[in-house]
């Protein structure tokens, strides 16, 4: 089958990714075979192919918002059927014999794989995985659609909850890609006033549209304080600049999978006050069932523009040059 492979990580401007040919992968006992349809371009993608990440295998096929349809299933699979449609995540499996495990927090495993960093992703034709770690897709999204609800929507849903966010409360997000988009949509489900700091024109204009009601620089001062917040770029200084406009008490939680450095930090004024800052690392499978099950509610609309899967290069490219909204979309 055809795969978009690194061979060996490289700037993005470079074209890492070689259009090649690799085996289809069979299914054993628990594990079911998905032809993929549609795969979503993440940032965290981008750190992988460029080496910002460690990575444990080479080569290796990127992507984990992986949408397409049961074609083949081990003997002991239960959950799902052939021509049902799933989608993978991130997280591809855990021990399941940890403590963290065993407490429900499979995120923190240290055994965890994830899928395009220690497995072959969703920039290819197919992907076996066990069924636990897959999740059946809602009817009311498409197959683009539904990609950018299984890294960027996931991990907005879980960086909500560790940012303690309540009802009618005032929420700051910094960035507004791929997760932020689907991230305010919840929240205002949840009636809070969502303050977007951004510098792109066009993704403020897409907040606005979502309902946020301030938009602006993260060295602006909004209007009131912030009772928690979200960043959600991989950029170290903004967490100073998080902290000046957060409230007491407030917690700021920083959701993306790296960072660079941060600035050393006045602690009178940015940490007093019982501020909290908080990691968010990677989900849990109950985190996956919740937003999908929400996003369906409410239900969310994602932004996403389409390539093919021979278009990988392209699409990083555009997608560290903020060139679009939302989510870019490999259609297998």
């Amino acid at each position: 089958m055809q795969a978009m492979l690194l061979k060996k990580p490289d700037t993005i401007e470079n074209a890492p990714l070689i259009w090649s040919e690799i085996p289809v992968p069979e299914p054993e006992n628990n594990e079911i075979r998905i032809r993929i349809k549609a795969c979503g371009v993440c940032h965290t993608d981008l750190h992988t192919v460029e080496g910002d990440l460690a990575i444990p295998k080479l080569p290796i096929v990127p992507g984990h918002q992986i949408v397409g349809i049961v074609e083949k299933k081990g003997e002991k699979v239960t959950c799902f059927q052939n021509g049902q449609r799933v989608g993978v995540p991130w997280l591809y499996s855990v021990c399941g014999k940890c403590e963290y495990c065993q407490q429900g927090l499979e995120n923190m495993c240290m055994k965890a794989r994830f899928t395009g960093l220690h497995v072959n992703g969703g920039y290819t034709e197919a992907i076996v995985i066990n069924e636990r770690f897959a999740y059946p897709i809602p009817e009311s999204f498409s197959d683009s659609e539904a990609t950018p609800l299984l890294c960027g929507g996931i991990i907005g849903y879980r960086a909500l909850k560790l940012c303690k966010v309540k009802k009618g409360q005032h929420l700051g997000l910094y960035g507004f890609g791929g997760s932020a988009h689907i991230t305010i949509q919840i929240a205002r489900h949840w009636d809070c006033d969502v303050y977007v700091f951004t510098r792109s024109e066009s993704h403020r204009k897409l907040a606005s549209k979502l309902g946020a009601c301030w938009v602006g620089d993260a060295k602006d001062n909004p209007p009131i304080k912030m009772n928690s917040s979200i960043i959600f770029a991989p950029a170290g200084f903004l967490v100073k600049e998080a902290l000046r406009v957060l409230d007491r008490g407030g917690t700021l939680a920083l959701a993306g999978v790296t960072m660079t450095p941060i600035p050393e930090l006045d602690y009178d004024k940015l940490l007093y006050w019982e501020k909290s800052v908080r990691s968010v690392a990677n989900f849990t499978p109950q985190d996956a069932k919740k937003l999908l099950e929400i996003a369906a509610v409410i239900p969310v609309h994602t932004t996403v523009k389409n390539f093919s899967l021979k278009e990988a290069n392209k699409a990083l490219k555009e997608l560290k040059e903020s060139a679009f909204n939302g989510t870019a979309v490999l259609n297998i």
